[in-house]
């Protein structure tokens, strides 16, 4: 059986094994090294700056989608919601 480590103080998120924690710190790792690339190429004249800031929002919302299918956060409960 894999370790349990708590999950973060937020509504919606659970413990997480430490497979998943790993995963999604290795994306988070990626997301960098990609980053870091298309900060070289702001810096560089030539390149239309415009596509290149959508091409990072685009490269954001992806590693955040994919982050978020690995750690399955769930709605959570409003005050008003029935119990």
């Amino acid at each position: 059986m894999s370790e349990q480590h708590n999950g973060l103080p937020v509504a919606g998120y659970r413990p997480q094994p430490t497979a998943a924690i790993d995963l999604v710190n290795l994306n988070k790792e990626i997301e960098e090294a990609c980053l870091r690339v298309l900060d070289d190429l702001a810096r560089s004249d030539g390149n239309d700056k415009r596509w290149l800031a959508i091409g990072r929002t685009h490269l954001e919302t992806a590693f955040m989608c994919i982050n978020r299918a690995i750690f399955k956060p769930t709605r959570v409960k409003l005050p008003d919601d029935p119990s």
